[in-house]
């Protein structure tokens, strides 16, 4: 049996320094490359942080120009308010200027008349006013004297049937309801009404609804049927049906309730204060409803 033999190739010495050098040329090519890699890798990082951090910077600019812009718009309609404010508030004290200087209440007769009504009963009839928006109504208590029935005539909204709530004998007030949604008149504080002071009267003088008359205010705590130093003495005509009707003054405010006039006497008409009105109202309402209503 022939031995083969086996041939071992010995590599000469040149030829390890060239895979030697081959192999450390790829492992060197390798790290640079990994160094190359890691040092994009590293700027795109870079790169990426910086473009967040503008992105944030922008975000907060805007929002920073947004909140200003907000305040701005706020103030602008804060300031259009406040001048809104100034032009009404200058626009009544003109509409008060005009009534007190040249008598003209055609602005204030223009909503007061609104809450002025006529009160009709199946004996007679007179005038009352809104009170409560939602439909209380003042009147003389003699204007509903010996009647069954009672029914009101609105400005605006026409005829409608009322219920008695209650009375008051030695002030003459009377208090009836209506259903519905009304504007109401206000009462002003009749301690501060002075002699001379501008008035209007709205009423139903024989019959003719929503007439109104004008005239000062001629003396004030006037001894009354009673003797009670309450009413207001006005030369504004008063005539049969003004009963019950509201006095005006140049606020818009009622500061009496028509209540009688002197006979044979010329304009001599006696309004009760409506401070009284206010305490006669809210006794015959804490009575009957358990509240008051003004």
């Amino acid at each position: 049996m022939a031995i083969q033999k086996h041939h071992v190739i010995h590599l000469k010495r040149h030829h390890k320094f060239v895979i030697g050098g081959i192999t450390a040329i790829v492992i060197i090519s390798l790290i640079v490359i990994g160094i190359l890699i890691n040092a994009i890798l590293t700027k795109q990082n870079l790169n990426y942080n910086s473009l967040n951090n503008k992105i944030d910077e922008l975000k907060s600019d805007t929002q920073a120009k947004l909140n200003e812009l907000t305040e701005s718009v706020l103030q602008a309609q804060e300031e259009l308010n406040s001048l809104g404010s100034q032009v009404g508030s200058i626009d009544k004290e003109f509409d008060l200027l005009k009534a007190s200087t040249s008598a003209d209440f055609s602005g204030i007769i223009e909503d007061a008349i609104k809450g002025v009504v006529t009160v009709r009963t199946d004996v007679g009839q007179g005038t009352g006013f809104i009170i409560t928006n939602d439909g209380y109504v003042v009147t003389n208590a003699h204007v509903l004297s010996g009647g069954r029935t009672i029914n009101v005539v609105t400005y605006e909204h026409g005829s409608t049937g009322a219920t008695f709530i209650g009375y008051d004998t030695e002030l003459d007030i009377a208090l009836i309801k209506i259903s519905g949604n009304y504007d109401k008149l206000k009462l002003g504080d009749s301690d501060s009404v002075q002699i001379g002071e501008k008035v209007i009267a709205i009423g139903n003088p024989l019959g003719l609804q929503f007439s109104v008359t004008e005239g000062i205010i001629s003396g004030i705590h006037r001894p009354g049927p009673t003797g009670l130093e309450a009413y207001i003495q006005t030369d504004a005509a008063l005539n049969p049906g003004n009963s019950g009707g509201p006095l005006i003054n140049k606020q818009g405010r009622v500061i009496g309730i028509n209540n009688f006039k002197v006979g044979g006497g010329e304009s001599l008409g006696f309004a009760l204060e409506s401070n009284y009105i206010e305490t006669s109202v809210n006794n015959i309402s804490l009575q009957i409803l358990n509240q008051t209503l003004i």
